[in-house]
């Protein structure tokens, strides 16, 4: 929070003056004679820099008893892509919140994961961000009901549920409080129909521009038949994305599609299909989506750092707005990588898809017909040994992992820090620092992570005019720090735009066919 005129306080003012979008979602507003706190890009008449209070969350603007404006909606933006940089405890914290870890497990549970007292974890909180955990995730539950209530088919009732809330009153009182109307009042405010399909339907906003295409092509470049859905159109270009996936209270789906926004970037973002077996777990879900879409990015300050450079400067004007795939679930994507390393894209499928065949547990078919989980980590560490082919250095790693990770003796999950996550993985025997990088690019989805190792990533970099060698290639991106998972999805990028431009899919169900890439 800035309550002075200082250095911070003076530029966040002039972006609201500018009404800068790009800040939505990164702070809000208040503003002292109204009572309402606004997003940066509100269309209002701007405040004098004495009239406003900044806050770098809604729940510490609710704390000091400022109401969501009415007319720019700001719960309606991405969120702040702070938490995906972020490595002290207040960082770690808040990315557990957004993944309901309070709902779940309590502000006890919360404070047991990062290692802190509750007293501790809400005194940092509340200093760092100006709001403790139970006041964080009351607000992020607002956030999500505002979400649902203006932009699915759900019925009010059942929101209230979805989004986390204890009862219908506790609901009503708090969307009335927070946004100054009914939950009622709110649904009228849906622009879209309902769509009757057996699914829920959801937009989750990004900011513009996003390559919403890539990661489409990203992700079906590398899907697993059963798990993992992709659709395409009559030209073989991937229209959606879809998979299933374990949450705390059952099985879940989601398809996944570009959103067609309006001439001013409005309504940029995923237009996601849901279906869950409890509804609580929906603001998971939605958590976990916006991660493997890296909706929260912050495409221009990524773009201005990347694009001053001359040799990225084209492929930037090409790509922009490029994103990183994240993970739903963090221990799949570290077994993933361990079975795709030094074989091609189509042989790791291979590999990956009879360990689902012959381990992933069947998902009800009111969930997703012939759906199949990625195995558990229980389930590899007992019976991987029956299906896993290869090296039996690999092999044993596998297995070694799986059972760490079975009996926690090993944590991989988003709320570490980059260091505290590398170091867990390189501490087991079989695991060297490329897995460790790659595992940390994609679960703790930090933006500056450069797989400077990796054989694709080197070839990428060649053909974009960078240095060949791994060693001169590091020294290299260093220039373009803190964005350099960014420059390595630019290094990927001639891979998957080769394989989806020279092979059509011949099914709607199936994975985009695979490119040579020695490593994952």
């Amino acid at each position: 929070m800035s309550t002075a005129p200082d250095a911070l306080h003076a530029e966040r003012h002039r972006a609201v003056a500018s009404r800068d979008a790009r800040f939505d979602g990164q702070f809000v507003t208040a503003v002292h004679s109204t009572g309402i706190y606004c997003r940066p890009s509100c269309p209002a008449r701007t405040p004098g820099a004495a009239g406003v209070t900044f806050y770098r969350t809604s729940a510490a603007a609710h704390l000091a008893g400022y109401r969501a404006c009415k007319r720019c909606l700001p719960e309606a933006t991405p969120g702040s892509p702070e938490w995906d940089v972020r490595e002290d405890v207040a960082g770690r914290a808040m990315r557990l919140v957004l993944d309901g870890v309070v709902e779940r497990d309590g502000v006890p549970g919360l404070a047991a994961r990062v290692g802190y007292s509750e007293r501790q974890l809400n005194r940092i909180m509340t200093a760092e961000l100006g709001a403790g955990p139970k006041a964080l995730s009351r607000a992020h539950r607002a956030q999500t009901a505002r979400t649902l209530l203006t932009s699915s088919d759900l019925p009010v009732a059942d929101v209230a549920f979805a989004a986390g809330f204890a009862s219908v009153r506790q609901f009503n009182d708090t969307v009335r409080e927070v946004f100054a109307v009914t939950p009622t009042e709110l649904r009228a405010r849906r622009t879209s129909q309902p769509v009757v399909d057996g699914a829920l339907h959801v937009h989750l906003p990004a900011r513009a521009p996003f390559d919403a295409q890539g990661l489409l092509d990203w992700h079906a470049f590398h899907a697993l038949a059963g798990t993992e859905q992709v659709e395409v159109d009559d030209a073989g270009r991937v229209t959606s994305y879809g998979r299933v996936l374990d949450l705390p209270g059952g099985a879940a789906w989601f398809s996944a599609s570009a959103a067609v926004p309006s001439a001013d970037g409005r309504g940029t973002g995923i237009d996601l299909r849901v279906r869950v077996t409890d509804l609580s777990d929906l603001p998971t879900l939605v958590a976990r989506v916006r991660s493997y879409f890296d909706l929260d990015a912050d495409p221009e300050a990524v773009d201005a750092v990347l694009g001053a450079v001359p040799e990225l400067a084209r492929a930037v004007r090409r790509v922009p707005g490029i994103r990183l795939p994240g993970a739903v679930d963090p221990h799949e994507i570290v077994f993933r990588t361990l079975i795709g390393q030094q074989v091609s894209v189509a042989a790791a499928r291979t590999a990956q898809t009879r360990l689902v065949a012959a381990l992933g547990a069947p998902v009800p078919s009111a969930i997703a017909p012939d759906g199949l989980l990625f195995p558990s980590a229980a389930a590899i560490a007992s019976r991987g040994h029956e299906v896993l082919r290869g090296p039996a250095a690999r092999v044993d790693t596998i297995l070694r992992v799986a059972a760490a990770l079975a009996d926690g003796s090993l944590v991989v999950d988003a709320g570490q820090s980059l260091d505290e996550l590398r170091a867990g993985l390189l501490a087991v025997k079989g695991i060297g620092p490329w897995t460790a990088d790659y595992v940390a690019l994609r679960v703790r989805h930090h933006p500056d992570v450069f797989l400077h190792s990796d054989l694709a990533v080197r070839n990428g970099a060649q053909e974009l005019g960078l240095p060949g060698s791994a060693r001169e290639l590091s020294l290299w991106s260093e220039q373009v720090a803190p964005w350099r998972s960014y420059l390595t999805m630019h290094c990927w990028r001639p891979i998957i735009d080769r394989a989806t431009a020279t092979t059509v899919p011949t099914s709607t169900t199936t994975a985009a066919p695979a490119a040579r890439k020695d490593e994952r």
